[in-house]
């Protein structure tokens, strides 16, 4: 791609997040001076999103913001963008992970149990709303996971040592020390509709199997958007449910893992220890 495309492409993302609602394919192409096919093609191969999707980003953005900052539910919807209330609150669950009320209160109504325990590769904690799991963090120190969930879920009631959610904690130990038990629990995946997909991708590599970063990005159809994936990757909060850790540089190499590159190895050597091969470190 030519600068002058690139430039163009990111013209169109400014014209889309300044937009006050949702900018035609017509309207577009009139910004850039492309056929509404190319301008597709070209906007998907360089951000990841088909132009629709990344407006659809941006209002979900807008109404996060404003929710955040204390305004109205209505005066949210209407300032992001969202041409009627019966339209947003059909999509408040795939935007926010909950009601717009709820997400307002910093998820002031829900629960979320969780536990937190040890295995082999340090502490590790495990969230799951009513839906399923949405958290499994790992680390050194269990203060520092716990501080992690309530930064997460800032007015949710969180519910601790539930002698009935041990068997979760239990199935998500398992998984770190043979990963290819898997894991047979619902999961509360929260995150943009990029993330959604780089994430669907990675829990389609299968043990024992790494993939790069371009590789990554061209699975999902956006072979230029090789630093968002990672970026995506980076933000994942299911580590090893959504295994991050199979994401390897072009070369084979480890590069960054949000919880150490030492958990990164050994958990992609018990995968490949357990499919008896190797893995380029």
């Amino acid at each position: 791609m030519t600068d002058s495309v690139t430039d163009k492409v990111v013209a169109l993302c400014r014209y889309i997040e300044q937009a006050s609602s949702e900018p035609s394919l017509a309207e577009l192409s009139a910004v850039v001076g492309w056929s509404a096919t190319h301008l597709q093609r070209v906007f998907k191969s360089q951000t990841g999103l088909t132009p629709k999707a990344y407006a659809s980003a941006q209002r979900a953005r807008r109404v996060r913001d404003a929710l955040a900052q204390g305004g109205t539910v209505t005066q949210a919807l209407y300032e992001a963008g969202y041409g009627s209330s019966g339209r947003f609150y059909e999509q408040a669950d795939a935007v926010l992970g909950m009601t717009p009320t709820d997400y307002k209160a910093g998820g002031r109504h829900m629960q979320i149990r969780f536990a937190i325990g040890q295995c082999s590769l340090g502490a590790v904690l495990v969230a799951a709303s009513e839906r399923g799991v949405c958290a499994i963090l790992m680390g050194d120190e269990p203060e520092a996971l716990l501080r992690d969930l309530q930064d997460r879920f800032t007015a949710a009631e969180l519910i601790g040592a539930d002698g009935g959610f041990e068997s979760w904690m239990a199935q998500v130990v398992g998984l770190i020390e043979a990963p290819r038990l898997g894991l047979n629990l619902p999961l509360d995946i929260r995150g943009t509709a990029f993330q959604q997909r780089v994430w669907q991708a990675l829990r389609a590599v299968p043990p024992g199997q790494t993939v790069s970063y371009s590789e990554l990005a061209e699975r999902i159809g956006s072979p230029r958007s090789v630093r968002a994936v990672a970026g995506a990757c980076a933000a994942n909060p299911l580590a090893v449910a959504i295994p991050c850790h199979r994401v390897v540089r072009s070369d084979g190499g480890l590069s960054g893992y949000r919880w150490g590159v030492a958990r990164k190895r050994a958990l992609l050597l018990r995968e490949s220890d357990a499919m008896e091969g190797q893995i380029p470190i």
